[in-house]
């Protein structure tokens, strides 16, 4: 598991946490200052540095590479701000998701995701 602190980068968090786990081909979880991702499969190791490129990736998309540098500590990725800034954009209002614990499945329907999780008890 690998965690990615977003203080710096808050208002971007969430649209971070989609690329770079499409990037990695792995299991986000979303956290107050920070997401984690894990692996699909419980015997992978997922790999930092391609972590730490999809974020660069990312931050270049959006022109704030010279802005933000990209630190790893052990487990721990830190997007800091170079000058001291952060970003200051509005976050885009995020829909109520719902996470199947067992599987990973993701939808916006309470309903769906109920439906879901009786399937994995049947």
């Amino acid at each position: 598991m690998v965690t990615i602190d977003c203080r710096d980068v808050e208002p971007i968090k969430n649209e971070l946490l989609v690329y770079v786990s499409d990037q990695v081909a792995a299991i986000p979880t979303l956290k107050l200052h920070e997401f984690t991702l894990s692996p699909v499969e419980e015997h992978e190791i997922i790999d930092k540095k391609a972590v730490i490129t999809a974020i660069r990736e990312f931050l270049d998309s959006i022109g704030e590479t010279r802005n933000f540098a990209v630190i790893s500590n052990s487990d721990i990725i830190l997007i800091k701000s170079i000058t001291g800034k952060s970003i200051q954009r509005k976050p885009k209002p995020v829909a109520k998701m719902f996470t199947c614990t067992h599987c990973g499945f993701v939808t916006q329907y309470e309903v769906e995701h109920n439906n879901h999780v009786k399937i994995h008890y049947l």
